[in-house]
């Protein structure tokens, strides 16, 4: 037996007819198996079907296969003054004759496929479907010549109403009779968007903010019905200065990870987000809002982090591995480690997941959040070989020394331990790397000790690793970690560990260029050099706070039109003959290696995290000069990169 729209099936009334029945199979099919407003506490759609998905396709998947009507969206500037500072609209805003004149100037600008309009306009409450209505109708169509036909549609219409307007929207002008005129626009809330098949619709228009991808693509999905003479569907999406704007590129791409750094991607590639010959398109202030959006988005959130969660234990009928939020594309689970209330999953699990059972000391507690907010992201893969080899040594299947145990491993992913790294993976792997506060955090996060001329663990970790339900949540955490390695980070630029394009915070840089100790509290501020490592590393906030003093207000900037030469600037109180700028300067006759990481702004407060671009060379083009308004001198260097930087991050980092 087959049920369509089968997300309602956990309603009452659909439990009646499915208790009722007995077939042999039961077939469902919806669009929307995690909307959560059909879920009925304590059941969900994957349950009702025993957990068994037959098949699955989302829209990326449908629009390759040619499966809907090609799509072209438009991200479209709504006017400034309309917006939620605290989500608190005002409605004479939304309805103004200004606002009309805008909606309608750009949807005939943008056009549709077709003899004529038949659009569905989707808005914030009803109030305002009616007034918009009533104004459209007052109007003429510059199209046609003639006055706009449309209505407002909502929860108070009957069956019979209902399909009138949509026979009416169906309809072309030369089937205009006394009885039925035909419709330009439907103004609608939520009602349309699902359970509607009107084929014919041509033109979708979006007057509200995105609160959910999942409503989002609902709307959209409405216009992407196949159909006799047309060849596309146009979405225009009026974008305010709206908090949830982010949701916009995460419906787009279908991307459910909340990465910012993805989102932002999808921003800037823009057509090349759809497969197909659907295409993408913001314009430059709808990009500048939703990057101001995703710029202060909390994505370590608790209530989004619980609602993720929700969802995949729903579809998986069981409390989800660390491994699973990657094999089925959902929430990044890095979220949960960035929280600075959890730090583990282990703790999400004993905070908010009635079910799990498992409960381990506060020095076992303290060990998984170690790992898992410092080595779990796999951004270097030694000190994650080093633990498996001590779980392997905890199991007895491993007495060799670790570091000549970790030396062998390595070289089967083409990588030798030098002198400075093992000292480094000493210091983290004992507590000696953090410097002020963070070595007392987590003082008991010892891991190692000295056994002649190599190492082994320490007494007190293997002891935590005879408790069974210890031991299979580092494992986890370790095989999760290695993974992450594998996917994102095992292609390393050069000599380095680090990875083009990927983001790394100051603890990562000092770690992963084997310095002795964290140097984040001793304040590395733009750059700071390390004698033992002969390393140098660059920082630079590509967009400077308004409010920031003279004397760090350095114009950084890459030349126009090069993304392989960037001009940077010196700390104040330098002159040509400083040592910093000599190292710069002569770097490679000194084997200095200097290495440049970027980010937009700071803005984003969770992660504090740099785009690395590469090793660059100073060109040799230097000029000192006085700072304005101070008497402090300072000397710009013309480098160049190794590599130019790639396309999108740098337009994401020069466009203002």
């Amino acid at each position: 037996m087959t049920r369509a729209e089968a997300h309602h099936v956990t309603a009452d009334t659909y439990q009646k007819i499915m208790k009722h029945f007995t077939p042999k199979l039961w077939l469902g099919m919806t669009a929307t198996p995690d909307k959560r407003d059909d879920n009925i506490a304590g059941r969900n759609v994957y349950e009702l079907f025993n957990y068994k998905i037959a098949y699955e396709i989302r829209l990326q998947q449908a629009m390759e296969e040619n499966l809907l009507c090609p799509f072209h969206y438009f991200g479209i500037t709504d006017l400034s003054i309309v917006g939620d500072v605290k989500e608190n609209h005002d409605f004479s805003m939304l309805t103004s004759d200004e606002r009309v004149r805008h909606i309608i100037q750009q949807a005939n600008y943008y056009g549709y496929s077709g003899e004529k309009v038949k659009g569905l306009i989707f808005c914030s409450s009803i109030k305002e479907t009616q007034e918009l209505s009533d104004k459209f109708n007052n109007i003429v169509n510059p199209d046609t010549g003639k006055y706009f036909r449309t209505i407002a549609l909502n929860g108070d219409a009957t069956e019979q109403e209902r399909q009138n307007a949509f026979e009416r929207l169906a309809m072309d002008e030369n089937e205009e009779n006394i009885n039925k005129k035909p419709l330009d626009y439907i103004f609608s809330v939520e009602i349309l968007n699902e359970g509607v098949d009107i084929v014919e619709v041509n033109q979708v228009i979006m007057l509200r903010p995105t609160q959910s991808p999942i409503i989002f693509i609902q709307q959209l999905g409405r216009g992407l019905r196949k159909a006799d003479g047309k060849e596309y569907v146009v979405i225009l999406d009026f974008i305010g200065n709206y908090n949830n704007n982010f949701m916009i590129p995460i419906a787009l791409s279908g991307d459910r990870t909340y990465n910012k750094d993805n989102i932002r991607r999808y921003i800037m590639e823009g057509g090349r987000v759809i497969p197909g010959a659907s295409t993408v398109h913001f314009d430059e202030i709808s990009k500048k809002r939703i990057f101001a959006s995703v710029d202060n988005a909390n994505f370590s959130d608790i209530k989004l982090i619980k609602e993720n969660y929700t969802n995949l234990k729903n579809k998986l009928g069981r409390i989800p591995h660390l491994r699973d939020f990657d094999d089925y594309g959902e929430m990044d689970v890095a979220r949960i480690f960035d929280n600075n209330s959890l730090g583990s999953y282990y703790k999400f699990l004993v905070k908010y997941e009635k079910d799990y059972k498992l409960r381990l000391s506060q020095e076992e507690e303290k060990i998984v959040e170690f790992i898992s907010k410092k080595l779990a992201n796999g951004k270097r893969i030694q000190e994650l070989q080093l633990l498996k080899r001590m779980l392997m040594y905890a199991k007895g299947l491993s007495k060799c020394g670790l570091f000549s145990s970790l030396s062998q491993d390595m070289l089967t992913y083409g990588k030798l331990i030098s002198k400075e790294q093992k000292e480094n993976i000493i210091n983290v792997m004992t507590n000696e790397f953090p410097a002020g506060s963070g070595k007392k955090t987590y003082a008991q996060c010892v891991f190692i000790e000295k056994e002649g001329n190599d190492y082994k663990p320490t007494k007190t970790f293997l002891e935590m690793l005879s408790n069974k339900d210890f031991y299979n949540i580092i494992k986890e955490l370790v095989d999760f970690g290695i993974s992450r390695y594998e996917r994102d980070y095992k292609q390393s630029y050069d000599v380095t560990d680090f990875v083009l394009y990927q983001k790394y915070t100051y603890e990562d840089v000092c770690r992963l260029l084997n310095w002795e100790q964290n140097e984040v509290p001793l304040n590395i501020g733009g750059y700071k050099y390390d004698k033992k490592t002969k390393t140098f590393p660059v920082f630079i906030n590509y967009d400077k706070s308004d409010d920031i003093s003279d004397t760090t207000k350095y114009e950084d900037h890459f030349e126009q039109g090069f993304r392989d030469r960037l001009i940077a600037i010196s700390k104040s109180g330098r002159s040509l003959q400083s040592e910093d700028v000599q190292n710069f300067l002569k770097a490679k006759e000194r084997g200095i290696r200097v290495e440049l990481f970027v980010r937009k702004n700071k803005d984003d407060k969770i992660s504090k995290e740099f785009y690395y671009l590469g090793h660059m060379t100073a060109s040799g083009n230097t000029k000192e000069f006085t700072m304005p308004n101070t008497q402090k001198t300072a000397v710009e260097i013309e480098w160049i990169l190794d590599v130019p930087v790639r396309e999108d991050i740098y337009e994401y980092i020069v466009n203002s």
